[in-house]
């Protein structure tokens, strides 16, 4: 297994309630040239987390950051009027934390991230340390499930 120090979370920049899944995501990302999906979990607006490209394997979702990194990406994250919009439903919000406490179990040293955090974009069109602190996995050093 590769060595993981960062999370990233985001978005797939799709419009509020539009239902989209991992096939689509690796067609979007093989028409751009890319092997199959660049992300590694994908959560649909059901909660439903699916794999895209496998954790052994180098993603392509953050560039500088992929060779030590996992990306999950949630479907969702704009407005109808195309502005960047946490669209997060309730289902995705119960699959990103349950997904972000088993991989922060899984790589103990990671630290999680937005996207937005480590390149000039909007995505994942919510404030990731803040939702860390409210979800109860900030200030990250983990010690196990309670």
């Amino acid at each position: 297994m590769r060595k993981v120090t960062k999370i990233i979370i985001h978005c797939s920049a799709t419009f509020e309630g539009q239902d989209f899944d991992v096939n689509d995501i690796t067609d979007w990302h093989i028409s751009k040239g890319w092997k199959n999906c660049g992300y590694h979990y994908v959560i649909k607006l059901d909660g439903t987390v699916q794999e895209g490209r496998p954790l052994e394997e180098v993603g392509a979702h953050a560039k500088n950051h992929n060779r030590n990194s996992v990306g999950i990406c949630y479907i969702g994250g704009l407005s109808e009027d195309r502005k960047p919009k946490d669209t997060r439903t309730q289902e995705q919000l119960i699959s990103l934390r349950n997904l972000v406490a088993e991989l922060l179990f899984q790589f103990p040293n990671a630290t999680v991230r937005g996207h937005n955090q480590i390149s000039s974009k909007a995505c994942p069109s919510f404030d990731v340390p803040e939702w860390m602190e409210a979800t109860g996995l900030g200030g990250y050093a983990w010690t196990g499930f309670d």
